[in-house]
């Protein structure tokens, strides 16, 4: 019975060490987006995983992550980006964001 009480308490322990450790995580990520950008309102879009109409390059990669794929075109007055992703077959993704000039301007959600 000693043994079953001290494994419990052992994982009790790991369990709260974790929720711990994840929490000192995000409130340093917090923090330094707070740091980067200046606006408690773009930090919690960020940390939230959001997009928006008007979010800059750099604050959806650090939203989203990385695109699995990106499609370029160069046109005489603007670059158009599609930022893929969620892959859900061959050149089929669930979610494709379009960037114009660096900024968001669209997506379509799958």
């Amino acid at each position: 019975m000693d043994v079953l009480i001290a494994l419990i308490v052992v994982v009790v322990l790991v369990a709260a060490a974790r929720a711990w450790l994840k929490s000192e995580a995000r409130k340093r990520r917090c923090a330094a987006l707070l740091a980067k950008y200046g606006d408690p309102d773009i930090v919690e879009g960020i940390m939230s995983c959001s997009f928006w109409q008007g979010q800059t390059e750099e604050q959806l990669g650090d939203s989203l992550g990385q695109p699995s794929d990106i499609e370029s075109r160069v046109m005489k007055t603007r670059h158009r980006q599609i930022w893929k992703y969620h892959p859900a077959g061959k050149n089929r993704y669930l979610l494709r964001v379009t960037l114009e000039n660096g900024v968001v301007v669209g997506w379509e959600q799958k």
